[in-house]
């Protein structure tokens, strides 16, 4: 079974998918960090963020793997060529970067083909921003993650001092987001958008275990059918 979990930056998805994996002893993919290296990729060679004909070959010609401790289906890392980019894609910078990498048709339709190998070999959680609408539109559950801009960057100033990389500045934060979800719901390749038939769930002001909960119980009403 693939569990779709689509959203805008910082709405929990990352959180949220691998605790419904776990609870399900589904495994987990996060497509936002395969986007973030091949981003990371191209700022180390220089690459300009518009050049989308190198763009697409890195993200077509750089191996992508995720770091698994021992049985745990949960990943702990990311590698593109064989580096350990795990701390490396979570930088401001990065965050910057990110978007115009993703929008390139040819990045995405390379990367695409890796997450649907990924994913159809098992029960997975798949979180990204197009997961029900391009990469797994077949998926029996599909859940459309938000909250408020300004919760989300709240949550995300929080995540940033707890792993000690990225900005710790709120009106940043807060500006980058909003710019990100703009950039990410105008794009003409994969556009950021609820698949029509998506449950759609607003974390703002609610305790994550409740939305884990939620979608929980929608994966398992799916598999009594």
């Amino acid at each position: 079974m693939i569990i779709a979990i689509d959203g805008p930056s910082g709405a929990g998805k990352s959180t949220v998918a691998k605790a419904v994996a776990r609870e399900l002893g589904f495994s987990c993919l996060d497509t936002g960090a395969m986007y973030r290296a091949v981003a990371w990729r191209a700022l180390e060679d220089g690459v300009a963020l518009d050049d989308a004909e190198t763009l697409g070959r890195i993200a077509r010609d750089c191996e992508i793997a995720f770091l698994h401790e021992s049985n745990d289906p949960m990943p702990k890392g990311v590698t593109i060529g064989g580096v350990d980019v795990s701390s490396a894609i979570r930088t401001s910078e990065i965050d910057r970067a990110v978007s115009p990498v993703s929008a390139v048709p040819a990045v995405r339709a390379a990367l695409v083909k890796q997450q649907q190998r990924i994913g159809r070999s098992g029960d997975y959680v798949v979180e990204g921003r197009d997961i029900g609408t391009v990469v797994f539109p077949e998926a029996p559950v599909k859940v459309f993650l938000t909250a408020s801009a300004e919760e989300r960057a709240h949550r995300r100033v929080r995540q940033n001092v707890d792993r000690g990389v990225g900005s710790i500045d709120y009106d940043e934060v807060l500006a980058d987001i909003r710019r990100r979800d703009d950039h990410d719901s105008s794009r003409a390749a994969s556009p950021l958008k609820p698949a029509e038939d998506a449950v759609r769930l607003d974390s703002t002001g609610r305790f994550i275990e409740d939305v884990i909960e939620d979608i929980v119980g929608l994966a398992r009403e799916k598999d009594a059918r």
